[in-house]
């Protein structure tokens, strides 16, 4: 399986969700792959913000080496599922969809927790260290559900109760 994680800038939210899922994937002993990116080229090639880098330390998990990148359709031909943050993210990631087939990659990554709602995670860039620490615990969550899902092998195909905006 594999799995990427979108957010504006690629530095704060979606590089916590990479993290985070891999640190649990591994811990689980599941083969997948996962990347994050973003639609902000002013932050093309820098490293995760100190303070998602600090809150994933904090918790044990890695997220040193991270660099952020620009999505591109060629995300939709390489990964199985695209979780998106907010519904910025989701209508960018929508606006570069050519079909079908890639629209139904997309979901929010909290309708893992409450499906079909559409909750966003809220960008911790003003929020300070208890931001980063809600964004971290909220993901975190969904990350769960997530394993859990790949674990049982009973990931759908199709993200239940797909979004239309």
């Amino acid at each position: 399986m594999k799995i990427l994680f979108v957010c504006l800038g690629n530095i704060c939210r979606s590089p916590l969700a990479e993290a985070i899922f891999i640190h649990k994937a591994k811990e689980q002993g599941l083969k997948v792959e996962a990347d994050s990116a973003g639609f902000e080229s002013f932050h093309r090639g820098d490293p995760a913000d100190p303070r998602s880098v600090a809150v994933a330390r904090a918790h044990g998990i890695d997220l040193n080496g991270h660099t952020a990148r620009m999505f591109n359709a060629r995300d939709f031909d390489h990964y199985d599922r695209i979780y998106v943050m907010d519904k910025t993210n989701y209508n960018d990631v929508m606006g570069v969809a050519r079909d079908d087939n890639d629209e139904q990659k997309v979901d929010y990554i909290m309708n893992l927790i409450y499906p079909g709602e559409n909750r966003p995670v809220p960008d911790p860039w003003y929020g300070g260290k208890e931001g980063f620490e809600k964004v971290f615990r909220m993901l975190e969550q969904a990350c769960d559900i997530l394993i859990k899902d790949l674990a049982l092998d009973h990931l759908p195909t199709r993200p239940p109760d797909h979004p239309t905006t």
